[in-house]
């Protein structure tokens, strides 16, 4: 890709990452009758593009991989509905994307990612305006496109992205868009009381049918083998602090256990709290 993003922190010679490994899984929780997350995982390359499963391995080879999280809001299937088109227009417009920059019409990567988050918002307003009973509905969306060495990411809205380094610790890479976030990354609140604060899941920003601009946030981190990634929604966090994200992907979840690493979190925190639909998606640079 013709964009990349912060070198590693140490500036050495690493060595070189071959492809991911990642699990995936989403759950209605305990008091909702409907799920309106949506979870995406596509492989892509200049010639076509693949859905993959809920879990597994492949190379770099092969092409680049797509790994997003959505989560609708607007009740009576719209939020279900607005997530759905967030999935849906990615893998309809990225692939595209990439073939041009395939032929040599390079893009960074910031600017496709840009111009793929405004289209799903104009869709999902042009969508709310014409029909009545979707009037209101949205959707967060996080989004990461691995290609070697590099995650580059978009986001909108209070799903996250967390970088868990090899070498140990979390770092929430997005910025919750609410008022709540605002005020923790300005030092007005702690941690603390942002977890419990009844507005927290107020969102400022949202791909949604009101007719509002939005500023997604964007950017890349280096990644080297063994760092994983943790894409979610709300729901994921409700129940689980950084710390136990941590624990739980670095200590819990592998195939052949009977449970990944994303079932692992996700049982977890939906046993935890379960108010809301939960989804995660773990990706690992191998």
């Amino acid at each position: 890709m013709a964009e990349r993003g912060e070198t590693n922190d140490s500036g050495a010679e690493e060595t070189p990452a071959t492809g991911v490994s990642w699990s995936a899984v989403t759950d209605v929780g305990r008091f909702r009758r409907e799920n309106e997350d949506a979870f995406l995982a596509l492989e892509m390359n200049h010639r076509e593009v693949i859905r993959l499963g809920k879990y597994g391995e492949a190379s770099f080879a092969d092409g680049d991989f797509i790994f997003a999280v959505s989560d609708g809001m607007g009740g009576h299937n719209a939020g279900e509905f607005a997530s759905r088109i967030a999935v849906e227009k990615i893998t309809e417009l990225l692939p595209t994307a990439f073939r041009l920059e395939a032929q040599g019409l390079q893009r960074g990567a910031s600017d496709l990612l840009e111009q793929l988050i405004q289209e799903i918002h104009t869709e999902i307003q042009e969508l709310g305006q014409a029909y009545e009973e979707l009037d209101g509905m949205g959707a967060t969306l996080s989004l990461c496109w691995f290609s070697p060495g590099w995650m580059h990411f978009c986001h909108v809205g209070d799903s996250r992205v967390y970088l868990l380094p090899e070498s140990g610790g979390i770092k929430q890479v997005t910025e919750d868009h609410t008022h709540v976030g605002w005020l923790l990354r300005n030092g007005k609140i702690s941690a603390a009381q942002a977890r419990v604060h009844p507005a927290r899941n107020q969102l400022s920003q949202a791909l949604s049918a009101n007719p509002r601009t939005i500023a997604p946030q964007l950017g890349a981190v280096g990644c080297d083998p063994g760092d994983r990634i943790v894409i979610c929604s709300d729901g994921l966090y409700e129940g689980l602090s950084d710390n136990n994200v941590e624990y739980f992907v670095r200590t819990g979840g592998k195939v052949e256990d009977g449970l990944t690493a994303a079932e692992t979190l996700v049982k977890t925190s939906v046993q935890n709290s379960g108010k809301d639909n939960t989804t995660a998606v773990v990706v690992e640079v191998v």
